[in-house]
């Protein structure tokens, strides 16, 4: 398989959760990882965690990316690694956290299952990088 065949098999949703509002960190992200040639869905605004969870299952991703500036990380984040643990998807997903997350907040999400977070000014390449070494294989 060359290169460019593994970098489009990796699917990735980038999901807003909740209330929050502001999605042009998603759009962004998104678009760089349509860029480096991963398949993305992206969820669109306001989803619940069981929505989320219902899309990841769904289309089979292997990469969650959840983009949350509300603060309500502590209290969406966990509702979804419950929810694809009850689909056995859990395992099988990389998760990552994008937006603004206390450095202690950070570790607690990490203890849940999160892969990494990633804070604002992050380099794209080094998401992008995160990801193809980490995604797991379908």
């Amino acid at each position: 398989m060359s290169a460019d065949q593994e970098q489009q098999s990796i699917r990735c949703l980038v999901a807003k959760v909740g209330l929050d509002g502001h999605d042009r960190g998603a759009h962004v992200i998104a678009r760089a990882f349509r860029d480096a040639g991963f398949e993305v869905i992206y969820s669109g605004l306001h989803n619940a965690p069981d929505e989320i969870v219902q899309a990841a299952v769904q289309e089979d991703v292997n990469v969650l990316g959840i983009s949350i500036l509300s603060g309500a990380h502590d209290t969406l984040v966990p509702k979804i690694i419950d929810g694809l643990k009850e689909y056995d998807a859990f395992e099988d997903t990389l998760i990552l956290v994008g937006g603004v997350v206390p450095d202690d907040d950070k570790a607690e999400l990490k203890e849940l299952g999160v892969a990494e977070v990633f804070g604002p000014g992050t380099p794209m390449e080094e998401t992008i990088q995160f990801v193809r070494e980490n995604a797991p294989e379908r």
